[in-house]
This record gives structure tokens, C-alpha cells and sequence, in this order.
């Protein structure tokens, strides 16, 4: 029932499902896997650290939607702000740290496009840090699906904070501590959810941009459009039950195993082993496990000299009704 929707194997990229995954849609707080990619980085960079104090602007005071309670004038620390953001969806937290790198959410929304070309996202425009409604502000289930993978490949210790279910800052009038959940519906479940993020405005609807592992594997499952909270609960749950039901990853050969024995032409040895370079992983139905067909392909004789760890050729890996893998 997603508008758009796309289901990506973590390890291969394999797509297992799509919808609409091309189209230009408004992410609203999805936008924010973004703002957390580029905070990590300049963690990771020196340029930042998890203990620094960030000002807060009277622009990062006045946002609205989801916020973190930031006080004006005050300075909070950078840890405390990312939790915000993740947890609570903070966009004040955002602004204050698109301020703190960039020195504008302008010119951190720069930022944020050069970083979104460098990964290869064709279908996004960043034009703030939190997903505010923007015309120009855009991204595709694809794309999301990109930048999950990248940010938890790139920042593996970060990526811990997006399973944190609550977070706690500043008080209420009362002087109560003000306490948030995490939005993320699926964390709540028991299926191997571990993140990400989700995302709502009145234009976009309902959407989420989930991971979740099980026995060593990990899928990412994209939704948006959805028409209220509980149907992006339930089916973006259904998708990740499905995904690990249905489909499953097969390795065919391990890293220095020997795939097939090529004939040498004017070499010392008539025969040379061709290996694998490391695991060759493919993500196929597992009802067509038992019809995958292997082949290994290369031109033959293989010309002498032939340098260790020299590539030779490929694996091709077809099966019923799904497209040919390739890999090298």
C-alpha cells in the first residue's frame, strides 16, 4: 500500500522488491540519515567530536514539528543532539548542527547535495538539514536505500544510537524531565530491527527507512506514502518477514577456493587454478536454490605469463524468472 517502496539485501545489494523506487518523493525526516552521515564523517574527520558544545541560534529555537527542547542562547553538547535526532526526530537539534559545521542550514544543505553525489544518489535535492517541506527537497526509495547501506558500512560505531529506544533532555514547566521514544515502530517488535528512521508530513505521508538482521544477515526495507502510523507498522513489518522468508544468501564459492582449472597457452604448467578473490555471495528465492546454474566464464587458453591474483573471469549465476547475476 507504500506509494514507493524498495527491499535491498545488505550485503549484495540485491533488490528483492520495488515500487515506484525511482520516483522523486518528499522524505521529511528521512532527510536526516543524511544530516547523521555527515556528522559522523566530520567526527571520524577530527573536525568535530561527540563532547564539543554547539550554540543555539534563535533560528534552531523557533523550529517547529519534532524538537528536543533546545533553550535559547544555551550551548548543548554534540552526542546529546545526534541522540535527539535520531531518537526524537529533534529539528532544532538538526539546525543547531548543520550551524555548527557549516555555519548555515544553507550552506550545510550544500553540504549535504556534494555528499549525496559522491554516493551516487541521482534522484535527491537537499535543500535543509531535517526534511522540512520543501519543493525542492527530494529523495528517492532508492536513494534512501543507498544511504543506508553506505552509513551503516561507513559508521559502524554510530550506527548503535538509531536502536536506542528512549532519550531523555531538559525538563517541562513542571521541572519533569522530558523523556521521548524512538518513532521507529519496529524496534518495538521482536524481528531483528535495529534501526533506522522514520518520516512524516502531511505531503509525504507515512514513511520508513528500516534495517533489521537475522542469523547474520541484514535487509534494508524502504516505505513511504503510507496513510497513518500503524499501516507503515504493519506493512513495513510484513516486508521484512517477507524478505527473510523468501529470500535467502547463497555463498557459492569462498574466498581462495578453487572455481575451475584453465588451460594455459605457451606456459611452464599446461593447467592454473582459477580462485576466488574473496566470498562470491549471491541473493536469490529460496525456492530456486536447487535450480541456480553456476558457470564459470573466461576466455580459454588463458595467455602466459598469468600474474598471482590477476583477474581472469567472472562467475555468472542464473536461475528461473530472476535476473543474471554476474560477479568477479
Amino acid at each position: 500500500s507504500a506509494r514507493q517502496a524498495i527491499i535491498v539485501d545488505f550485503r549484495t545489494g540485491a533488490v528483492l522488491y520495488e515500487k515506484n523506487a525511482d520516483e522523486r518523493m518528499a522524505p521529511s525526516s528521512m532527510s536526516k540519515i543524511m544530516t547523521g552521515y555527515l556528522v559522523f564523517k566530520a567526527i571520524k574527520d577530527g573536525r568535530m567530536s561527540l563532547t564539543d558544545t554547539l550554540p543555539v541560534s534563535q533560528r534552531a529555537w523557533r523550529m517547529g514539528g519534532s524538537k528536543m527542547f533546545v533553550a535559547l542562547g544555551s550551548r548543548v553538547k554534540v552526542e546529546d543532539l545526534l541522540r535527539s535526532m535520531i531518537v526524537q526526530s529533534g529539528n532544532d537539534a538538526c539546525i543547531v548542527l548543520a550551524e555548527g559545521l557549516a555555519g548555515s542550514e544553507e550552506a550545510f544543505a550544500e553540504q549535504m547535495n556534494e555528499e549525496g553525489k559522491r554516493l551516487g544518489l541521482t534522484n535527491s535535492n537537499f535543500r535543509n538539514a531535517s526534511g522540512w517541506p520543501d519543493p525542492e527537497h527530494y529523495m528517492s526509495a532508492r536513494d534512501l536505500a543507498t544511504l543506508a547501506r553506505t552509513l551503516i558500512t561507513d559508521h559502524p560505531e554510530f550506527y548503535k544510537l538509531y536502536s536506542e529506544l528512549t532519550f531523555t533532555y531538559g525538563t517541562d514547566a513542571k521541572g519533569s524531565p522530558i523523556q521521548q521514544g524512538n518513532r521507529n515502530p519496529l524496534l518495538y517488535k521482536s524481528i531483528g530491527a535495529d534501526g533506522i528512521k522514520t518520516g512524516h508530513t502531511e505531503t509525504a505521508g507515512y514513511g520508513l527507512t528500516a534495517s533489521a538482521t537475522r542469523e547474520g544477515r541484514r535487509v534494508i526495507v524502504v516505505v513511504n506514502g503510507m496513510a497513518s502510523a500503524r499501516a507503515r507498522a504493519e506493512e513495513s513489518e510484513r516486508l521484512v518477514d517477507w524478505a527473510f522468508r523468501e529470500y535467502g544468501n547463497f555463498t557459492i564459492f569462498k574466498a581462495g577456493q578453487s572455481v575451475e582449472k584453465a588451460e594455459v597457452w605457451m606456459g611452464d604448467k599446461p593447467f592454473i587454478s582459477l580462485v576466488a578473490a574473496q566470498d562470491l555471495t549471491v541473493t536469490l528465492p529460496r525456492r530456486l536454490r536447487q535450480q541456480m546454474k553456476v558457470t564459470a566464464v573466461y576466455d580459454s587458453p588463458v595467455p602466459a605469463p598469468v600474474a598471482k591474483g590477476a583477474p581472469i573471469g567472472k562467475v555468472v549465476i542464473a536461475a528461473p524468472g530472476v535476473e543474471i547475476v554476474e560477479l568477479q
